[in-house]
């Protein structure tokens, strides 16, 4: 069995700083009734218990569960600002559901420390804020990452309530084990609509969402729902067909990126360096962040990973681990002040980098990723019309190829014992390469976190853990025995 020398510490932050604890790890809760959260013991519990580091075991791989048949979401909560002594706004939760009861010591503890953190994560942005009379509704989401590499998706849409006058805004968050963000949003469509009704008529459209099973990919779930004055409706949502691309959107880093710059910041994500993207929108950071993560596929980001990284943890800049996170563009000038090591800093604004390390250009095997780069600038042709489905398609092509090239004999290197368990070859392994160029950056892959999560799974078993990644690889082997008989 290979050894990982080097495990990541997804829940770094929660070390560093013991603030916000958004690392959590707890079993599914069971359906109760919509209540307030003001003033009951779940919320004021949460609000008022100090944060603490949950424990995991380590050595489990990163990911995010897609299985068909689970709950749609653990939780839905409404964060609102409330007014505090000194004149300034918190924000903090009005409403939950599910309420859960007799909770075991542990299983409550956790709970609170999960509720601690999401009010933070709706609004990272601080606490300046004033009631106001528009508002552009935004949608983003971001991850909550346990020491143990597990992760809950927070999806949420900002909004301002219906009303006359001047209103604060709110944010309605679903936090799921299951990545899949088109379908959510389109879940959030569902909660606005029905929220400039009344709070009412939201609880009975998440009930009966709650009540139906997560479909399998490429399949579909029925909604009935009832609307006062419109009657009944039927609401579908569809899983999409590749589960791998649930919760990604290449379009909107296409749009602010060339693809030239887009290597660098790939070649950076698969050395396993530090990441800082800037952007005033918060959808722009998630989606881009979320896209970048996807382009390492099959392998998963296994350090310190926050899409929408709130004010008062900026110092997370300074951690001397990996990370990937989002930062505010207002905040610039703060985080180049911070007394951080080498990172790459990415304006996703101007599109441009800000800071990099300086060896970008030459991580990547040069033929490699000149193939890339045609793929890309093919697909970045605005005379290419595409669906956002085409658009995720064809760009994760590209870069599964890649590894297809780089690591797509792994396979052949698993050295199988009588037990079932397999040991993993890793200097045969490097020396199959031909390529100096792609040797030389092997090398260096095979000591990452996230190739090491993903052998240990390999060889855990002979059947591929990637169904997807494993086609590609036999499609691949295919094509080469075919221009050599040809």
């Amino acid at each position: 069995m290979r050894i990982n020398q080097r495990y990541p510490q997804p829940g770094l932050i929660l070390h560093l700083l013991q603030r916000g604890p958004f690392g959590m790890n707890f079993t599914l809760p069971k359906r109760k009734d919509f209540v307030s959260g003001e003033g009951k013991d779940g919320a004021s519990a949460a609000e008022n218990t100090p944060p603490q580091v949950p424990q995991g075991k380590q050595g489990e791989r990163s990911s995010v569960f897609y299985s068909a048949g689970q709950f749609f979401f653990e939780y839905l909560v409404v964060v609102s600002l409330k007014k505090m002594p000194d004149g300034h706004y918190e924000p903090k939760i009005t409403y939950q559901f599910p309420k859960r009861e007799n909770l075991l010591k542990g299983q409550k503890e956790e709970e609170e420390r999960l509720l601690q953190a999401i009010p933070l994560f709706c609004f990272p942005d601080g606490n300046n804020w004033a009631p106001i009379t528009e508002f552009i509704s935004e949608t983003f989401s971001f991850v909550l990452t346990n020491v143990d590499g597990s992760r809950k998706i927070g999806y949420c849409r900002r909004l301002l309530p219906s009303g006359r006058g001047v209103r604060l805004p709110e944010v309605f968050c679903i936090i799921s084990c299951l990545g899949c963000f088109g379908l959510f949003s389109k879940i959030l469509d569902e909660v606005e609509k029905r929220r400039q009704i009344s709070m009412a008529v939201i609880y009975p459209f998440m009930q009966g969402l709650r009540e139906s099973p997560f479909p399998a990919p490429g399949k579909t779930v029925t909604i009935k729902s009832f609307i006062p004055e419109s009657g009944t409706e039927l609401i579908e949502l569809t899983r999409p067909v590749d589960a791998h691309l649930e919760h990604v959107e290449f379009q909107a880093l296409l749009q602010r990126l060339s693809p030239h710059l887009i290597l660098h910041i790939f070649a950076s994500a698969m050395l396993e360096r530090r990441l800082i993207f800037l952007a005033e929108e918060l959808s722009v950071l998630s989606q881009c962040i979320h896209a970048v993560a996807a382009l390492l596929y099959p392998f998963t980001w296994a350090h310190t990973y926050i899409p929408v990284l709130p004010e008062c943890l900026l110092d997370t800049v300074c951690c001397p681990t990996p990370f990937m996170v989002g930062i505010q563009m207002r905040h610039l000038q703060r985080v180049l002040e911070q007394p951080m090591e080498e990172a790459l800093i990415v304006d996703l604004c101007e599109g441009k980098i800000i800071r990099a390390v300086g060896d970008e250009e030459e991580i990547l095997p040069g033929k490699l990723q000149n193939e890339m780069l045609i793929s890309l600038n093919r697909h970045n042709n605005n005379n290419n019309v595409h669906t956002s489905e085409q658009v995720n398609a064809l760009v994760s092509e590209a870069f599964v190829q890649f590894f297809v090239r780089l690591v797509g004999h792994y396979g052949s290197h698993i050295k199988w014992g009588r037990s079932g368990s397999g040991s993993f070859q890793e200097r045969n392994f490097c020396k199959a390469i031909a390529s100096k160029s792609c040797r030389r950056l092997l090398k260096k892959f095979v000591k990452t976190n996230m190739f090491s999560l993903f052998i240990e799974e390999a060889e855990k078993s002979r059947i591929p853990q990637e169904a997807y990644f494993q086609q590609k690889i036999i499609e691949y082997h295919e094509q080469k025995k075919h221009r050599r008989d040809s």
